[in-house]
């Protein structure tokens, strides 16, 4: 997928938790496209057993909300932040147009979100008032 934006240098990975694999395939190219390393699950349970026993570090989780598994997305986001606070996350949902009670450094962006809301809202987190910019188009060989 080209992704036409691209963020400052990101330190870490990125967490993507979906259950629907073709949606968190998407997330995880447009993350990917705008410069990060991310590692992609299907349920938070499988995503915090691998947060803890990783020592990789991470830079923003993105989970939605409606998970199988024990842990729901804001559940698993609420945990990611008592354990690891300046960890940023981003709680996505197709269920509801807003969400009351997610953790500090947490936005919602809910569901269908166009590809440029993902990578402003991951921006608006990881680079906090530093604009988008657009990617700079291979120079034309042609003479």
């Amino acid at each position: 997928m080209e992704v036409n934006f691209q963020l400052q240098p990101i330190n870490g990975e990125i967490i993507v938790v979906e259950d629907d694999t073709l949606l968190r395939e998407i997330m995880r190219e447009i993350l990917a496209d705008v410069g990060a390393q991310c590692v992609a699950f299907g349920t938070a349970d499988e995503a915090l057993v691998y947060m803890l026993g990783s020592g990789t570090k991470c830079s923003l989780v993105v989970a939605d909300h409606g998970l199988p598994g024990q842990l729901q997305g804001a559940e698993f986001v609420s945990m990611v932040h008592s354990r690891w606070p300046e960890i940023p996350a981003i709680v996505t949902s197709g269920w509801t147009d807003h969400f009351i009670g997610l953790p500090p450094n947490t936005c919602f962006l809910p569901k269908p979100w166009p590809v440029d809301g993902l990578v402003k809202a991951a921006a608006e987190l990881l680079q906090p008032g530093v604009p988008v910019s657009e990617k700079t188009p291979p120079p034309n060989d042609e003479a």
